[in-house]
């Protein structure tokens, strides 16, 4: 079709509505012939007073305002019908204290992963302020490298840092996370600083509320040093100040839209990050920095306070260093908080990081590993793979079978083009740097040629794709994948948890090795890649030039 064919094709469509005038017959008709429609002359007459009152009808709901956070009154549930939430005792025990490895300066610590820095905050051998104050100068060293920090919040950093170690010392201990310094990407509310999006338009937002994960983390006695780097409108990893960087090669994108998320814990600049995702924000940024990223069962953790781009697959999740420190996380930002309305599940988290994983079944997806090209990386998932059977879980080759998943994601577009339908009315879609056709303003302006029954099809069809990955899904406790899979789609449509590790950095180019789990069951998902995690050091390597070691490992 030629952009003239589609400029005479779709009067209808964009100016009549926006003029809120009457189509004609012949107009009407070049309309639906462009979606595969033809009807009789007397069926199209029959049509047009109907299709004038609704004209009518969309203008009149041009006027009302609708505050960005609000949510259609249609929420998506991940649960089949006759499903239940997990039962019976869900315990969470933690790995045990380890013995902490030697150090001299407070900056040897900037890799340690949360769980042993708790530790040290724990037992005051070190305080959360000098904690923080170390992991500050390191953002404003290192973040104009790696373009991943739009606001620092020092003040409020400090601020958190000297209340944690005045809890601790009068006795009141918050928790693993008591006083540990951490990004947050920056399309969470935080009261008292901007909310920048990642994207021109919003460049001075600011709300007069907390999102809910971050007040938990507050509340938990965490420390938010900085809100960190997003791709425009949770794409990709270009925001208005430059494209952020994976720390592993500086002159290559950390991947998106957790760019700064994952690219500050890669770097050594936080403790651990929040991030989230909607098609792959966690998985491929942690993936691009050498971490390791969550991304929970739909519905788990609360959205509200967080931009919204698709009310259907938005989800929040940390990006950490370990799978332990992930599931630390997971543990103080789960639940409902009686107002996200998809986040209603009142399932506990579950976590026994002892607990043996010599019974449990992993399906291999075969194919995707040996579509793997190149010699270095087939040989790195080869060894992932050799030290995942070393665990003693009983590994077995499957295939995926042949589900719609592809042709579904037009709900995310249909989604993200009604969050910021405004947006694209007045014009501030075009203050956006990206442009390209992949791009959002892009999209967004193509989505309006989605039809709604063609948008509800669609999520018929996602009901059929639930049915055929639980039930396949179900001959095992988990599976594992490169992290270019075709689960990565699928689950982000199904609502079923994911976590990524790395396994390998050849050549400076971090790669990660993807398991997939049931709903609601992050704690045996976890299980599975801790212990694939506990049989390698792919996680303890540090990036050359941000590494606190003499030489860094690659």
């Amino acid at each position: 079709m030629t952009r003239r064919t589609l400029a005479q094709m779709i009067p209808t469509l964009a100016t009549l509505m926006a003029a809120d005038t009457a189509p004609s017959r012949d107009q009407l008709k070049q309309s639906l012939s462009m979606l595969g429609l033809e009807f009789k002359d007397e069926q199209l007459d029959m049509m047009l007073p109907g299709l004038t009152r609704s004209l009518a009808s969309y203008a009149s709901l041009r006027k009302i305002e609708i505050p960005s956070e609000t949510e259609p009154a249609i929420t998506f549930s991940p649960m089949l019908s006759g499903m239940s939430l997990p039962t019976g005792p869900r315990p969470f025990r933690p790995s045990r204290a380890a013995k902490l490895p030697a150090w001299k300066n407070v900056e040897d610590l900037a890799f340690w992963p949360a769980s042993l820095l708790g530790q040290l905050i724990r037992t005051k051998r070190i305080t959360s302020t000098q904690l923080t104050k170390m992991y500050l100068e390191r953002l404003k060293k290192h973040s104009p490298t790696l373009l991943c920090t739009i606001t620092l919040t020092e003040d409020l950093a400090l601020e958190q840092a000297k209340q944690a170690d005045a809890d601790l010392k009068r006795g009141k201990y918050r928790g693993p996370l008591h006083g540990l310094p951490y990004g947050a990407k920056d399309l969470f509310a935080v009261k008292g600083y901007k909310t920048t999006w990642g994207a021109e338009p919003y460049i001075d937002q600011q709300f007069d509320y907390t999102a809910t994960v971050i007040e938990r983390l507050t509340a938990a006695g965490a420390v938010l040093c900085a809100k960190l780097s997003m791709g425009a409108l949770a794409q990709g990893g270009l925001w208005f100040g430059g494209m952020t960087k994976t720390p592993w090669n500086i002159e290559q994108t950390s991947s998106g839209s957790s760019a700064g998320s994952a690219s500050a814990t890669g770097a050594g600049l936080v403790a651990f990050a929040l991030g989230t995702e909607t098609l792959g924000s966690i998985v491929s940024p942690s993936t691009r920095c050498g971490v390791t990223g969550l991304r929970p069962t739909f519905g788990r953790v609360p959205r509200t306070g967080a931009m919204a781009l698709s009310w259907t697959m938005d989800k929040i999740g940390p990006i950490c260093r370990t799978v332990e420190d992930c599931m630390l996380v997971l543990r103080v930002i789960d639940g409902p908080d009686g107002k996200d309305m998809a986040a209603r599940y009142p399932s506990a988290i579950e976590w026994q990081a002892a607990a043996p994983v010599a019974k449990l079944k992993v399906g291999v997806l075969r194919a995707d590993f040996d579509r793997i090209n190149d010699e270095g990386r087939k040989k790195h998932y080869s060894d992932a793979l050799a030290a995942l059977a070393k665990t003693g879980m009983q590994l077995i080759d499957t295939k995926l079978p042949e589900m719609p998943s592809r042709e579904l994601v037009l709900m995310l577009n249909v989604e993200a083009g009604a969050a910021f339908d405004d947006l694209t009315r007045n014009g501030g879609v075009e203050k956006l740097a990206g442009q390209k056709p992949q791009d959002w303003p892009n999209s967004f302006r193509s989505s309006r040629m989605t039809p709604a029954v063609e948008y509800i099809r669609a999520a018929r069809a996602r009901t059929i794709l639930m049915r055929q990955f639980h039930e396949y899904l179900a001959g095992f406790d988990a599976l594992v994948s490169p992290t270019g899979s075709m689960t990565l789609t699928i689950t982000n449509l199904t609502g079923q948890p994911q976590i990524v590790v790395p396994c390998g950095f050849p050549n400076n180019d971090p790669m990660g090795l993807l398991f997939t789990g049931h709903l609601f069951e992050e704690g045996k998902l976890a299980r599975v890649a801790k212990a694939y995690q506990d049989a390698t050091d792919w996680h303890q390597k540090q990036p050359a030039g941000f590494s606190n070691r003499s030489t860094a490992s690659a």
